[in-house]
């Protein structure tokens, strides 16, 4: 059985696993109502609408039932039913009185199992028995198709795999990105913070989360313009016709925020900065040597995000992107995507990411049938789509396909970034844009002197600032390597006689850039270093009477490892080597 083989016959059996969990709620709540039970990464859910709040000693219950049920080994059955037939099988069921109401087609698939009964277009296993192994995880409140406007549902999320190992392995690694959550180490370690009189979705960066925040934006800026960008700063906010322009008003504007009268104008804060970059380079005439035209940002935008899609620093209201638009001919595209490619995986692999095993490539493809949300080009799009393919084959990337996933305005290259709980997220993105050069009549004079028509390829560096150092508080559990750490030293004086010691060694590495603190407090020693080794400081300098007489210091690692003696130019030397080279390791 191959890969493609195995993952449906999988998702059919989690598919198979939600009307088990459906028959086990009916069984239990026999007036429920159900809304749907789909299948979703690693397992299912189901949405139910009961006369009672689930609490969570309920699963182990409805895990109980559903195990029986399993045991029984009951048939799943199917027959095709007109409208009529499933309204009266359904006719206590509002829910799916609604879906059946709003089907296209006049015959309606009605799946049993036991006493169930569900309309569904399957497919399922032959009998409860093919079901393997199964944990119920959570329940969440659900909005009635998503819509705030409707009733709120109870979901019920549910794993499944083929054996129990591979259950406990899932379990295993949920715990494991539990203790990493970066909302729990962020508070932690005092990175960040949200004010509810700040407003939701909008996080207060604390003196050691601003370190690591500015590390990053550094470090990318200055990596940009090395590589030929034009860095620059624009507004963060703009007249609502530069997005009606664009096109991002209608396909957007659910996201975006309210318009504001001001004077004769209609401003809002923008959601994304690529239509004013497109201003600027349409200031004055371009020729072909200009081209590619790499302009770059560090560009703040707003987003309407829904209150229960709030997740600390991965989904908020307002971020900074590190984003950039290379104008450029179309035969420049392969090059300059090449190029792109390059800068993220250089970033990437600073960052401590490694492809395969941390990362891999989404192509992300638009769909020719769906005119109102993607721009009518056939011929352009089957271009654009093939060029960022035989890119990442040319590269031998890891790489999948999914339709559907593209922008508007053209096909994209996603970095999606794996979490240890398995689940992904887009880190970065590489879009080849056809549109947006007709929509703002960019151009450019070519050699012969005629004017023509450049693409644009939009990609951020780094993605989201928040949302990067989200990802790296929960790679690095905290543990940052030297150069981002907050404090990248913490000097432990022995004694009080040995304070003017330790404040010299300090004036002399805050002198070379380094983040260090003197630990004065009236604490014992051993309560010092076991402090700084919960808020993850890279070396610990002990230092008393042998290390003052011989300009010396005592390094504990937060690792545990210990130098005794080690004279202090070369810790400096090293560390200062360390931090210069981004090295993700702390060994001297």
């Amino acid at each position: 059985m191959d890969k493609k083989e195995s993952d449906e016959k999988l998702e059919t059996m989690r598919h198979s696993a939600a009307h088990v969990m459906a028959e086990a709620v009916q069984a239990m709540f026999p007036e429920a109502k159900f809304g749907i039970g789909p299948t979703i990464e690693d397992g299912f859910y189901y949405d139910f609408d009961l006369p009672r709040t689930l609490t969570p000693e309920d699963l182990p219950a409805i895990e109980a039932r559903m195990k029986e049920s399993v045991k029984a080994d009951t048939a799943f059955t199917h027959e095709l039913v007109g409208k009529e037939e499933a309204r009266r099988i359904f006719a206590h069921q509002p829910y799916k009185l609604e879906l059946i109401d709003e089907l296209p087609e006049e015959m309606v698939t009605v799946y049993r199992q036991g006493n169930f009964t569900d309309m569904c277009r399957g497919p399922h296993v032959k009998s409860t028995g093919e079901i393997k192994a199964f944990k119920l995880m959570s329940i969440a409140g659900a909005y009635w198709r998503g819509n705030e406007k409707n009733p709120m549902l109870q979901r019920v999320y549910g794993v499944a795999f083929n054996n129990q190992k591979e259950v406990d392995e899932y379990l295993a690694r949920v715990e494991e990105a539990k203790k990493r959550d970066h909302r729990k180490i962020g508070k932690d370690l005092d990175l960040f913070v949200f004010s509810d009189l700040v407003g939701k979705g909008l996080p207060l960066f604390t003196e050691k989360g601003s370190v690591i925040r500015r590390e990053l934006e550094r470090f990318v800026v200055d990596e940009e313009i090395k590589r030929g960008y034009k860095h620059v700063y624009t507004p963060d906010l703009a007249n609502i016709d530069l997005y009606k322009t664009s096109g991002h008003y209608p396909y957007y504007k659910d996201s975006m925020y309210p318009v504001m009268k001001v004077d004769e104008e209609e401003l809002m804060l923008r959601p994304m900065a690529c239509p004013h970059h497109f201003q600027y380079y349409a200031s004055k005439p371009r020729s072909y040597r200009e081209l590619p035209f790499r302009i770059a940002e560090l560009a703040k935008q707003f987003r309407y995000e829904k209150s229960g899609e709030l997740t600390g620093l991965m989904r908020v209201r307002t971020f900074c992107l590190a984003d950039s638009h290379i104008i450029c001919q179309k035969e420049q595209a392969t090059g300059e995507l090449n190029a792109v490619m390059d800068l993220i995986e250089y970033v990437a692999g600073v960052l401590g990411y490694k492809p395969g095993e941390n990362f891999r490539y989404r192509l992300s493809l638009g769909d020719r049938k769906e005119d109102k949300k993607y721009y009518k080009d056939d011929e352009a799009w089957d271009i654009a789509e093939n060029v960022l393919r035989q890119v990442l084959i040319q590269r031998k990337a890891n790489f999948f396909e999914a339709e559907r996933e593209a922008a508007f305005y053209g096909p994209k290259i996603d970095i999606q970034m794996k979490n240890f709980a398995g689940k992904e997220d887009t880190a970065f993105t590489v879009q080849y844009d056809f549109v947006m050069p007709k929509r703002f009549k960019l151009t450019y004079i070519d050699k012969d002197g005629k004017e023509k028509e450049p693409i644009v390829i939009h990609r951020s560096s780094i993605g989201a600032i928040e949302r990067t150092m989200a990802f790296l508080i929960e790679h690095y559990a905290g543990a940052f390597p030297v150069w981002l750490s907050p404090v990248q030293a913490m000097i432990i004086p022995i004694s009080d006689q040995h304070l003017d010691y330790a404040h010299k060694l300090e004036a002399d590495l805050k002198e070379n850039d380094i983040r260090v603190q003197v630990d004065d407090r009236n604490e014992r020693m051993n309560q010092k270093i076991r402090d700084a080794q919960l808020q993850k400081i890279p070396y610990m300098l002990v230092v008393g009477d042998k290390e003052a007489e011989n300009g010396t210091v005592s390094v504990r690692l937060r690792t545990g490892e210990q130098v005794q003696g080690l004279p202090f130019a070369e810790f400096k030397g090293k560390i200062t080597k360390l931090i210069r080279e981004r090295a993700s390791g702390l060994a001297l």
